[in-house]
């Protein structure tokens, strides 16, 4: 048994003072008890001196993530070459991403998603959700081994300590109609089959720190009868994620193609519910924001993959008062901390509407009496997070995942509760983390993650190596 006495902490019912908490070997809570300061001295009196910390919080989940794009960071900032072209969009971008997947080894993708992974814990995400597609090799075979690549990243994983969600995605199609794979895109290719076989290599991986799920791509790269044939063979407690409704011109080929926006469609021929995790979902008519609310399905919000590839702006000020629920993901990892990604969903929201505080300015927000941004983002994000990743996380309490950040009560943007959540979000860029405990072990310690140096060193080299995919 391993403990943490926190001055004051965001529990499920919220900031609680002098909370005792509990976890065990499995890196799951025992025990979570608020006003506890005897029982901590008598338990510290009893067996050894506990840890104290000022301020600590649940960890976060990031609930789309593609990895391997870590390592192109900073790289498609290049306009095209006519002086002020419009061209340069989110299908310039993926035509250079396509490039750069087709050489990319397993290896190198191991290293890339640990490197990647611990400077997510490092900003506070404990939980990451993989939307992995790059499954065959550079030829386009199957590799011996269906599940090699996902193996990879999910070794990647524990080295880094962070919980994940492999989520193998069906890929079969390059646009609506069952257009063939362009050959580009010949690593991505799988059928339901595929994928099946897969979740099925993955089974014996499966523990507190790992789920494994699924994710068709999107409506453009999977047919609507593979997405029944793999959901028919699914357990049924198993998340389900698909980008959808990133781009117009998706929303556009839909149309032309069967007649509905991809939101109307999807809803029009499957039973989405809560398992379901809707990436993107940017451009919505005002029924498929209602429909996605009352389905309980999750909006996965990447705000700034997002901005980066110009994808515009998620609805979020009718989807909160529709009851919707959402989460963050950081997708193409332009960044990697949490709390950007929740400032950028505020902020966009308040440039598109010119008005402040969007996310509790709705009659539903209030009448939780939750007037704090902050709380409500990052309480809400939580939640989401945690139901899209298909795991006991997400909560400091009994029975969850051991998962916690402890703030840096020197740095003087840290405040106290209740301005705490509102501060650490909105108050400027200096990681105000200090240490990040994922499945009962301390992960970050003083900033610095405890595998930093030897993580570090291999993707620099990984990226010498990948100079040439990278150009």
């Amino acid at each position: 048994m391993t403990a943490l006495f926190a001055r004051h902490a965001l529990l499920p019912d919220g900031w609680r003072r002098d909370v005792l908490l509990e976890w065990d070997g499995d890196g799951r809570f025992t025990a979570v008890s608020a006003d506890a300061g005897a029982l901590a001295a008598s338990r510290a009196a009893a067996t050894a001196p506990i840890e104290t910390a000022e301020y600590v919080l649940p960890g976060m989940i990031n609930l789309h993530s593609h990895s391997f794009q870590r390592a192109l960071s900073g790289l498609t900032e290049i306009a095209g070459d006519d002086p002020g072209s419009t061209g340069d969009s989110f299908w310039t971008w993926r035509d250079l991403m396509y490039r750069f997947a087709l050489g990319i080894t397993p290896e190198q993708m191991e290293a890339i998603a640990a490197q990647l992974f611990a400077e997510c814990l490092r900003h506070g995400y404990t939980s990451v959700c993989e939307f992995h597609y790059v499954h065959r090799a550079p030829d386009g075979a199957l590799y011996p081994d269906v599940a090699e690549t996902a193996r990879r990243v999910i070794a990647a994983a524990r080295h880094a300590g962070i919980g994940i969600t492999m989520l193998p995605v069906l890929y079969s199609y390059a646009g609506f109609g069952d257009a063939a794979l362009r050959d580009e895109q010949r690593r991505f290719r799988s059928g339901p089959a595929d994928v099946l076989a897969i979740v099925a290599a993955l089974e014996p991986l499966r523990d507190t720190m790992v789920e494994v799920g699924v994710a068709p791509h999107s409506l453009r790269a999977a047919s609507m009868a593979q997405i029944r044939e793999l959901l028919a063979a699914l357990p049924p407690e198993r998340p389900v994620h698909i980008h959808i409704a990133e781009q117009v011109a998706e929303v556009r080929q839909c149309v032309d193609h069967g007649g509905r926006r991809p939101v109307q469609y999807l809803y029009d021929n499957l039973a989405v519910d809560e398992r379901w995790c809707l990436v993107h979902a940017t451009h919505l008519a005002d029924d498929e924001v209602a429909a996605i609310a009352a389905s309980g399905a999750v909006a996965g919000l990447c705000p700034t993959t997002e901005a980066n590839l110009g994808d515009g702006l998620f609805p979020l000020a009718p989807f909160l008062a529709a009851g919707g629920r959402f989460g963050i993901g950081s997708d193409s990892h332009v960044s990697t901390g949490t709390v950007e990604e929740l400032r950028w969903l505020e902020y966009g929201q308040r440039l598109a509407g010119q008005r402040r505080n969007v996310a509790v300015a709705t009659h539903a927000m209030r009448a939780t009496d939750e007037r704090r941004v902050g709380d409500h983002l990052w309480r809400a994000a939580l939640a989401g997070g945690a139901q899209a990743a298909g795991r006991r996380v997400g909560a400091l309490a009994p029975g969850y995942s051991a998962d916690l950040l402890v703030l840096d009560e020197a740095h003087p943007n840290v405040s106290a509760p209740p301005e705490l959540l509102n501060g650490f979000i909105f108050s400027g860029n200096d990681n105000l983390l200090k240490d990040v405990l994922a499945g009962g072990q301390w992960v970050v310690r003083g900033g610095q993650h405890v595998a930093q140096a030897a993580i570090a060193a291999r993707f620099k080299e990984t990226l010498t190596n990948l100079r040439e995919l990278r150009s």
